[in-house]
């Protein structure tokens, strides 16, 4: 049985001065961690269905990740700071600290924020929207736990944000 823990975020925001999206996750999961990056896990949708979505070629290491992001103008980040949680479990996270946006949004040129499922979206409404101003977009999670959405209806509802960053 996992037991709680608490753990800080050790992953940089991926970002510059041309980003338009900011995609937000909640937390690492245990797979991302032991990887090193965001959406780690070898099954969770998220690289394939950006990738999808932008017509480009699947990203496979952490570097043409983030160049990836970058070159299609998107950033990721999560909403949390520090948890105390039990493994990948969003349902367990709880002692939450949340991360601070403001240089985020004062380096770039966000005009849409998304938020990687329901949890992602409902931290954010709680805890971060009252101070950044912007109403972020919840999308489906890609996490493999969101068996109800096939690869084709994550990128379905993922496309809207190709609005956001076409040049």
């Amino acid at each position: 049985m996992e037991e709680y823990v608490n753990i800080n975020h050790t992953f940089e925001p991926v970002y510059d001065k041309n980003t338009r999206i900011l995609i937000l996750g909640t937390f690492p999961s245990v797979k991302s961690r032991e990887y090193g990056f965001y959406y780690g896990h070898p099954q969770n949708r998220f690289w394939r269905v950006l990738s999808g979505i932008t017509d480009s070629q699947l990203p496979v290491s952490i570097q043409e990740k983030k160049e990836f992001l970058l070159s299609h103008h998107i950033g990721i980040w999560d909403v949390i700071k520090s948890c105390t949680i039990k493994g990948s479990d969003d349902s367990s996270i709880k002692n939450v600290t949340v991360n601070d946006f403001t240089k985020i949004l004062n380096k770039s040129d966000i005009r849409a924020i998304f938020a990687n499922g329901n949890k992602a979206y409902d931290l954010y409404e709680k805890y971060v929207f009252e101070t950044v101003g912007i109403k972020a977009v919840k999308l489906p999670s890609t996490s493999p736990a969101n068996a109800r959405w096939n690869l084709e209806k994550l990128e379905t509802a993922y496309s809207g944000m190709l609005k956001y960053i076409a040049d």
